[in-house]
């Protein structure tokens, strides 16, 4: 489903529209994640690695080949779609990961963020997680992040979902590469109100849809 309003501007002005991954092209989407850096060697994969699995395990082309499954119904095996695409202006210029929460098996596993402090039921499939960000280099500080986070509470809510939560950095001096997750300003911009903070550095943050 196209997204994309006047609550979706990027901060110059033009409207971010947004798309489900499996209404994107491949090309659309590996043009966000870059040929280089982090979001080109994650391929979104972070939180995706079956018990057992590290990135040092397996290539970079074989995380390239789970997202393509992932996003992409043409592909066997395909789940459908795992996040949004935004564009500005017909380019692709962001990236939004969000799906329900237990798709996450390193983000259930993970012992602190979200889950220091709270009692949840982790495998809840109404419980969505919006776990990262990506802008493409040369549009970045534009707006695109913050517009991706107002169009995933929409998608979620459109699928089903009955809570949607991220999970962003709090602190100021952060590198690029923390910023993947968000901001809370993001969060809060979008609605989102913050329910634990697991680390000094890290605040979960929910909707209720």
């Amino acid at each position: 489903m196209t997204r994309g309003a006047d609550a979706s501007a990027g901060a110059d002005g033009s409207p971010i529209v947004s798309v489900a991954a499996n209404e994107a092209s491949w090309e659309d989407l590996q043009a966000v994640l870059g040929s280089r850096g982090s979001a080109a060697r994650c391929q979104c994969q972070r939180y995706k690695l079956h018990p057992g699995e590290h990135f040092a395990g397996f290539p970079v082309e074989e995380r390239a080949d789970r997202l393509r499954i992932e996003t992409d119904p043409g592909c066997p095996g395909a789940v459908g779609t795992t996040g949004l695409v935004g564009y500005r202006d017909g380019i692709p210029v962001g990236w939004c990961a969000v799906e329900p929460r237990p798709a996450y098996r390193g983000l259930l596993r993970n012992n602190r963020v979200p889950w220091e402090g709270r009692s949840e039921d982790k495998d809840d499939p109404a419980v969505w997680a919006v776990t990262c960000f990506v802008t493409r280099v040369g549009h970045r500080r534009s707006g695109a992040a913050t517009a991706l986070a107002r169009d995933a509470v929409a998608h979620a809510r459109d699928a089903g979902a009955r809570v949607l939560e991220g999970y962003p950095i709090t602190t100021k001096n952060v590198l690029l590469e923390e910023l993947h997750v968000g901001t809370v300003g993001m969060f809060a911009s979008a609605g989102f109100v913050e329910v634990s903070r697991p680390t000094a550095r890290r605040a979960v943050m929910q909707l209720v849809l």
